[in-house]
């Protein structure tokens, strides 16, 4: 479940209450009895874009660059064995 951060708006005071998201708001401060505000926070992570799952491209990008890297070392090998 969800924690949900409120603010009185007459005495300032601010508490986490945990709800379900079938939950109605809570409206009256259990301090006081005034009105409450709820707060939003920032998000902390955001992931957007590719790369950051498994099932991305990284190992398809770590092979290609593997077979690129043999591709010049093998080509290296024939121009020595050619030029000899």
């Amino acid at each position: 479940m969800p924690t949900y951060s409120y603010q009185c708006k007459e005495c300032g005071e601010a508490f986490d209450a945990v709800q379900s998201f079938s939950d109605d708001p809570l409206t009256v401060c259990p301090n006081c009895g005034g009105p409450l505000r709820k707060l939003f926070n920032s998000v902390g992570v955001v992931f957007k874009g590719s790369g950051f799952y498994r099932t991305d491209s990284r190992s398809s990008k770590a092979d290609t660059t593997a077979k690129s890297e043999k591709k010049s070392d093998t080509a290296a090998k024939v121009d020595k064995a050619t030029s000899s």
